[in-house]
């Protein structure tokens, strides 16, 4: 009996997702696609869990989509082409808005190359560590194509029209520390560190309020699309919201009683 293609770990109030291919760097299948996309459901029915870190196996991150997939391989000589935007619809769309829209902080330990949509599928998440000999690749020119994965939105509004479009066309290797400086990603450490940082960061994510968190997730998503007037009384009716919430009311007590707060929505 063959591997699962996407490991699941539970410790406490973190769920690590592992993309398991590793033979094929992690790269992205039909069967691929439908393990995670359930696996991210539940995580999303799951009340006990806090936050998610998306990894992979081996020695990559994702490869992008695995090109031998029937989904996506040239038939025969004559038979018609692949229909690559149905592809996109019906895989790739729905896992970027299942990844954004779950009711948890999402985190990226980006352990090795993250090429084409598995650069994108990392760059969807909240908050994104990168081994220092990581790369990320906007591999699609190289095969005639354009950005997917969300990346022709994502792109832009990370590092500007400019670097984003260099990278687009160029389809360059990234360093991890250069993904780091241009503000790509959040950070780089050492190779040995990713794991434990990682999991670090999910602890400190898990004591936070998430409920807040991921409603700060939607209101940067929803703002890109919103004049500042909009974006003010978006904010208004989201603090509106937060204000008569449980942990509204007890980060405030636990600050006037100088402890830690206890934090329990999501």
């Amino acid at each position: 009996m063959s591997e699962p293609s996407i490991l699941v770990a539970q410790r406490g109030a973190v769920c690590t997702l592992t993309l398991n291919r590793p033979s094929a760097l992690n790269s992205f299948t039909a069967e691929m696609h439908q393990a995670l996309r359930e696996r991210l459901d539940e995580v999303a029915a799951n009340a006990e869990l806090r936050c998610v870190v998306l990894t992979g196996a081996g020695r990559a991150f994702c490869a992008g989509q695995d090109l031998a997939d029937p989904m996506v391989a040239p038939g025969p000589e004559g038979s018609p082409p692949k229909d690559l935007g149905h592809v996109i619809d019906s895989l790739y769309k729905p896992l970027v808005q299942r990844l954004r829209s779950l009711p948890v902080p999402v985190i990226a330990a980006v352990n090795g190359v993250a090429a084409g949509a598995g650069a994108n599928l990392a760059l969807n998440c909240d908050i994104v560590l990168a081994a220092q000999s990581a790369s990320f690749i906007q591999a699609f020119a190289k095969i005639g194509l354009i950005p997917d994965t969300g990346g022709t939105w994502l792109l832009p509004r990370l590092v500007g029209r400019a670097r984003a479009l260099g990278l687009a066309m160029l389809g360059d290797k990234l360093s991890a520390s250069d993904a780091e400086r241009i503000g790509l990603i959040w950070r780089c450490v050492e190779d040995a560190q990713l794991a434990e940082e990682a999991d670090k960061l999910a602890q400190r994510l898990v004591a936070m309020p998430v409920a807040a968190l991921v409603e700060t997730r939607r209101a940067m998503d929803r703002a890109e699309q919103l004049s500042l007037d909009e974006a003010l009384s978006e904010e208004a009716a989201i603090q509106a919201r937060l204000g008569r919430s449980h942990d509204y009311q007890e980060g405030v007590a636990a600050f006037g009683a100088k402890r830690a707060p206890v934090f329990t929505d999501r």
